[in-house]
């Protein structure tokens, strides 16, 4: 039976010591409750409340981290079958597959593309997570397929390999950072589950079945192996998607412990589109994603499909409150005033941008909401935009004092002629698309003026 956060309170020390990460024995319970977090992050709790609360605290889907360099990649502790139930935390990783039969130089290039891929989604960087290296059946060969990948990212790994002789070079190839090893399965098992030990590295397991895939589960659990990952080898749309969604819900409404685990995808080795069967992996409900190879087509709407996602609905997206520069002005150039809502920002600063009109851009903080959204809810008044002026030192920038503010709300600029004394209001256009033409006539007329 699972207990509530101040249950949880009442079993552990008291002492906020912050050794689990936590700020308070309370925020550390509660993440418990939360299925946030792990008992064993709390060093001082004692055994008999560690009885008690092992069970219960443990997080439904375990949480398996993969790293090189100071980069991680994690997967696994969700607690909803749906984000609107409340949000979805760990992105599932996307890793480009290279062949150690490809060669070391045309691995270099490969790698080398894809690794330094990234773009601007409205502020947030996106890119590939790392590659899955296949082997090519001998340990040399993929050992320096390994180092190839490694002197030309720095990124995460997947080692494929199905003999477990061959994994061991490859893990000695990438000795220094935690790959994840694939694949352990009932033929090879014991001698993978050592690999995975001797690297400090989880381990994906893989079956035909649910039920074997279980079995398998359990039996390299009690050879003391904990971080696992779970190929169920559903390879097409429908099989993939049952699959997938039955792992999730036996983890996180039956708290079935040995499916309690994320999971890998390969949507290239299915008989359908990649690119539609990778984006149904990242909504339901693959921890790890690998693609046959690097295509930015194909990588940005994947990126863009997960980052939507993954994105907690009840935390708009936002930019930091300031004043920005467009196109480099001058202090004759036009103030504009918007919200700190992302999508609101990157829509006016691109269209001015895109038109080459020098401007200043006064960001007023708005909890991250929508114009007509922010005002309706009183989060942008003439007070907030007044004050954004006058912190952000306008005043200082620009030789003139007219502020342009969205024809959204126009109905402000008496209240904020009376916040700004002397200063001239303009009530702009409604829609960013429209600003370059606006400046053009009306900017323009003011500067004759």
């Amino acid at each position: 039976m699972a207990l509530t956060g101040l249950q949880i309170y009442k079993l552990l020390p008291q002492t906020n010591c912050k050794e689990c990460g936590q700020p308070t024995c309370l925020a550390f319970a509660m993440k418990l409750a939360a299925k946030q977090a792990e008992l064993k992050q709390c060093p001082y709790v004692t055994e008999q409340a560690k009885a008690q609360l092992e069970a219960a605290s443990a997080p439904p889907i375990r949480l398996v981290t993969v790293a090189s360099d100071g980069v991680k990649i994690e997967a696994g502790n969700e607690t909803v079958l749906f984000r609107h139930e409340k949000t979805f935390y760990h992105k599932p990783g996307l890793f480009i597959r290279v062949k150690a039969s490809d060669g070391v130089e045309a691995i270099k290039a490969q790698v080398s593309k894809a690794s330094a891929y990234v773009v601007d989604y409205v502020g947030i960087k996106l890119g590939v997570d790392g590659f899955a290296v296949e082997a090519p059946g001998d340990g040399a060969g993929f050992a320096a397929a390994i180092g190839a990948v490694r002197e030309a990212s720095r990124k995460p790994l997947i080692l494929i390999a199905r003999d477990p002789d061959v994994m061991a070079e490859g893990v000695k190839a990438a000795q220094g950072i935690t790959p994840l090893l694939y694949a352990a399965d009932e033929t090879n098992w014991p001698k993978m589950v050592e690999a995975a030990k001797s690297a400090r590295a989880p381990l994906a397991v893989r079956a035909e079945s649910l039920e074997i895939l279980a079995t398998l589960t359990a039996d390299i659990k009690k050879a003391g192996l904990e971080d696992l990952v779970l190929d169920p080898m559903a390879r097409g749309y429908g099989e993939s998607l049952t699959a997938l969604t039955q792992i999730r819900r036996l983890a996180l409404k039956k708290n079935f412990r040995a499916l309690g685990h994320p999971v890998i995808t390969f949507p290239g080795e299915a008989n359908a589109d990649e690119m539609v069967l990778a984006a149904q992996h990242i909504a339901k409900y693959a921890g790890f994603v690998v693609l046959e190879a690097f295509d930015p087509a194909t990588a940005y709407p994947l990126l863009v499909l997960r980052q939507n996602i993954f994105t907690d609905p009840q935390k708009p997206i936002q930019v930091q409150p300031g004043l920005y520069e467009i196109n480099s002005p001058n202090g004759d150039a036009p103030v504009m005033v918007t919200t700190n809502f992302s999508i609101t920002y990157f829509a006016v600063n691109n269209e001015v941008e895109g038109s080459g009109w020098p401007g200043w851009l006064v960001v007023a903080d708005a909890e991250g909401m929508s114009v007509l959204t922010a005002w309706a809810a009183g989060k942008f008044d003439a007070e907030r935009i007044a004050k954004a002026v006058k912190n952000f030192n306008v005043e200082g920038k620009a030789n003139h004092k007219r502020l342009i503010i969205p024809g959204q709300v126009a109905v402000l600029s008496g209240e904020l002629e009376e916040a700004l004394p002397g200063w001239e209001i303009m009530v702009g256009p409604k829609e960013a698309v429209d600003l370059p033409g606006y400046l053009k006539v009306m900017w323009k007329q003011k500067q004759g003026a």
